[in-house]
This record gives C-alpha cells, sequence and structure tokens, in this order.
C-alpha cells in the first residue's frame, strides 16, 4: 500500500497503517499507544507526521464528527458515512443510501464539481441503550 501510494516504507508508518487497521474510528492517543506497543518508543509527532502524510496519500481517512477529536479509518473511496452515539461516543460505519457517488444531490451547488458527500447520523447505540434503560 505504501509503494503504491509513492510513500517510502518504513517502520512508523507500518506501525500507523496498522494501527488505523486495527482500531476503525481510533483517535490520535490511542494510534500512538498501539504504535507505541508494537515499535516501543516514538515520539508524538511522528505519529502525527504519519498518519498526515497517509491522510494525503489517501491511505487513510480522517473523520472529526461535532464535538469529537480527529479519528482516523483505513475505509477510504467509498463515500460511506457514520453513525455516532450521542451517549458514548462510539463510531460505526454506514454504507451510502443511494450507493453511488456523492450519494446527495445539493439543491444548489453553486458550480462546484461535488464528489463527494458527508453524512453523519447521530443517535444512541444498542450499549447505551440498554444501560440506560
Amino acid at each position: 500500500m505504501l509503494r503504491g501510494a509513492a510513500l517510502r516504507v518504513t517502520r512508523p508508518r507500518l506501525a500507523v497503517l496498522t494501527a488505523v487497521h486495527g482500531h476503525p474510528h481510533a483517535d490520535t492517543e490511542t494510534i500512538i499507544r498501539a504504535v507505541r506497543g508494537e515499535l516501543g518508543e516514538v515520539s508524538t509527532q511522528a505519529v502525527y507526521d504519519v498518519l498526515r502524510a497517509l491522510t494525503v496519500a489517501r491511505l487513510v481517512r480522517r473523520i472529526e464528527p461535532a464535538g469529537s477529536v480527529p479519528r482516523y479509518e483505513s475505509r477510504v473511496g467509498d463515500n460511506h458515512h457514520h453513525v455516532v452515539c450521542r451517549s458514548c461516543g462510539d463510531i460505526a460505519d454506514v454504507d451510502c443510501a443511494v450507493g453511488e457517488t456523492p450519494c446527495l444531490t445539493a439543491s444548489d451547488d453553486h458550480g462546484f464539481a461535488i464528489d463527494e458527500a458527508e453524512v453523519v447520523y447521530w443517535g444512541v447505540c444498542p450499549a447505551c441503550s440498554t444501560s440506560a434503560a
């Protein structure tokens, strides 16, 4: 994947990519802990730099639901959406309602060539619904 994106293969890049694949919708702190668990000592800045490079290369996707820290996922290129629990913050993927980009047609595109729509569904996850009852 890294070579295909014209990125040098390094241990930190491999570790961050593995962490993102292993922890869908993980925040940066979770990724840093996973990378340090694999590599030992690695700087926080190094992980941020790798996440930025992987995002620019479109190997990972950065999402930032309202009120949340940035999170990263490995599911890229399919214009899927997310559902977020208002109680615990859990995030899950939701496939596109229509199945093709951009999923939604803007009432007025203002001349933009729209190629993606970002939708976030909000609710309460099953675990929080059960605990509240």
